[in-house]
């Protein structure tokens, strides 16, 4: 199959929404992976006077990650699926947090307006048609030092990480998705990754867009070659990331 893109990818969230939360609640480590990736932006909590763009922020997990990691701060959380967010907006949050319906490559009809001193995207990136776009989107958003970490399924290049990616999706995602009625979202999933960037790839593709200090930075678990955290900052000072 192709990947989806654009509205019949958002559609496909619309429709998996409801079964979202518990699929990934199966996924061993998934919001711990999200709180990780959260703290490698390097901002010291709390996050009083911090603005946060939380990009394709989904059911929230996402926007709850970072409310842990930097209580206070202000987070404007955006996704592109309806469904996604109307089940975000049924959970409970800070008043620092507003959820906005807008794809990534158009924030600013939405009226998201920079500057922001960080960004964090789960699991966008190889969701969208033109990656190197939203970044240059995001990398006009951010304050100069302003923090970039995106958390995705970006493969080693090694073929056993494809290979047990593959394994894992066929033998046990991609079944128990069909039987709830959102296999099309799930194939896409499997797909997506496979036709992504390698982690190595994608690291070159951030500062090719001009972001600084740019590591690529493994998940541990099961997901160890297959979910990375690739972490960068705007141009601003010669001061060096804690990373």
């Amino acid at each position: 199959m192709t990947v989806l893109r654009d509205a019949d990818l958002a559609a496909a969230f619309d429709h998996a929404a409801h079964s979202y939360d518990r699929l990934v609640a199966a996924n061993p480590g998934y919001h711990a992976h999200l709180r990780r990736s959260a703290r490698r932006l390097g901002l010291s909590a709390p996050g009083a006077g911090l603005r946060v763009l939380d990009l394709g922020c989904g059911t929230g997990a996402s926007t709850a990650a970072l409310c842990a990691v930097l209580p206070g701060a202000d987070i404007t959380a955006v996704d592109a699926s309806a469904g996604m967010l109307e089940q975000a907006r049924a959970k409970r949050w800070p008043g620092t947090v507003r959820f906005l319906c807008a794809p990534a490559e158009a924030l600013g009809q939405a009226g998201v307006e920079g500057p922001f001193d960080a960004v964090f995207a789960a699991y966008l990136f190889r969701n969208v048609a033109d990656p190197d776009a939203v970044l240059a989107v995001v990398h006009d958003l951010l304050a100069p030092h302003g923090r970039l970490a995106v958390h995705e399924y970006t493969l080693s290049g090694r073929p056993v990480h494809r290979a047990v990616w593959t394994a894992v999706c066929r033998g046990l995602v991609l079944p128990v998705a069909s039987a709830l009625g959102d296999g099309d979202l799930y194939r896409h999933l499997w797909r997506s990754v496979v036709d992504f960037d390698t982690v190595d790839a994608f690291a070159a593709r951030v500062r090719a867009r001009g972001f600084e200090q740019v590591r690529a930075l493994p998940l541990p678990g099961w997901q160890t070659g297959f979910t990375h955290t690739v972490v960068g900052r705007r141009a601003g000072s010669a001061r060096r990331m804690p990373w």
